[in-house]
């Protein structure tokens, strides 16, 4: 597992395995339609790239984890582990936590100064739901979208499909479904809500749900 983990990874690093070293083996082997083995490797030496081409990239993918990978593990030191390991968990897992508050329903979850969840995969998919708001045993659903006349025609489209789905939702569940708007605010370059009007009717459903 272990030299297949490096291979790979390696493979991956230096871009061996790209179309322009080894040809679009996707297509080319829908091109080919193989009853068997022999039938894709003769066809692939034949129309794509030699034997020897595939040689070559394995002697240098060779050199690159003996040479290039190799000296860059002699180059790691203790403090090195340690300090990724402190960065890894408090740094990285602080900035992971300020750009979710810095997301549309993180800044929703501030204005609302409610909990925001995200909806579980069965609603989802089955009631068209990003997130939700409990309110005691009930819950209002949240769905948000992006502003863009690029994405304005599915939007409409969804809208008018996903009415339903929303409608067995507030059966189900008692709260209304709210969709949110995106737009990225060009001073900031953050995303913020386009839509702002909604939140006084979401507060509305709160209190009514309360």
């Amino acid at each position: 597992m272990g030299k297949e983990w490096i291979l790979n990874s390696a493979n991956m690093r230096w871009g061996l395995n790209r179309k322009k070293q080894v040809g679009a083996v996707a297509k080319e082997i829908r091109e080919c339609s193989p009853k068997d083995l022999n039938d894709w490797e003769k066809y692939y030496y034949e129309k794509v790239y030699s034997k020897e081409h595939l040689i070559e990239l394995g002697k240098k993918l060779y050199i690159k984890i003996t040479e290039v990978v190799r000296a860059e593990i002699d180059d790691i030191t203790e403090e090195d582990c340690i300090n990724f390991v402190i960065n890894l968990v408090i740094n990285r897992t602080f900035d992971g936590y300020i750009s979710e508050k810095d997301t549309i329903y993180g800044q929703l979850q501030d204005i609302l100064g409610l909990k925001i969840e995200p909806a579980p995969d069965k609603w989802d998919r089955g009631y068209n739901v990003d997130f939700f708001i409990k309110i005691k045993e009930k819950y209002i659903g949240l769905q948000i979208k992006p502003v863009g006349y690029e994405y304005m025609p599915q939007i409409i489209n969804e809208r008018t499909q996903q009415k339903n789905t929303h409608t067995k939702f507030t059966e189900k569940y008692g709260g209304a479904v709210f969709y949110i708007f995106s737009i990225k605010d060009e001073k900031t370059k953050k995303k913020v809500i386009y839509n702002k009007e909604i939140i006084d009717d979401i507060k509305e459903e709160i209190k009514r749900l309360s």
